[in-house]
């Protein structure tokens, strides 16, 4: 299996956002021979390519999730980083309709969706600081 398979084989199995050194420790924990450097350079990689999604934390830290191709938002729990994709046509609309309004075209946005999950709320889960969910725009990569 290839570096990069190793990657997307560890993004693939979960749905929260991790950090590069997280799923290092899965894919090593696996028992696969893979350096920290390459797993940031193939991360940066597939989020260049749109395979992956990322989200940035309050500190600065770029996670990473693995998610479906084309346009299209996520709702993300700020305490345990579970993220749900959502296929937000009413926000696409709305995008368009600001835009046309105000004269632009060729218009690309992005779209932050935090919240609580029910699973963290009834536990009482302590907050992580997720934030910046990023949906690209079509046209994008």
């Amino acid at each position: 299996m290839s570096r990069r398979d190793l990657v997307l084989a560890a993004l693939r199995h979960g749905e929260t956002f991790r950090s590069a050194q997280q799923l290092f420790s899965q894919i090593r924990g696996d028992g696969a021979a893979i350096g920290l450097a390459t797993v940031y350079r193939t991360l940066s990689a597939l989020a260049e390519a749109g395979e992956v999604d990322t989200v940035r934390t309050e500190s600065g830290e770029t996670l990473y999730r693995a998610c479906r191709s084309g346009h299209h938002h996520h709702l993300s729990c700020r305490r345990c980083g579970r993220a749900v994709e959502l296929d937000a046509a009413v926000v696409e609309r709305w995008a368009t309709n600001v835009a046309a309004r105000h004269g632009f075209v060729d218009v690309e946005h992005v779209v932050e969706i935090t919240g609580t999950c029910a699973g963290c709320a009834a536990a009482g889960t302590p907050a992580r600081s997720v934030s910046t969910a990023r949906a690209v725009s079509p046209g994008r990569p």
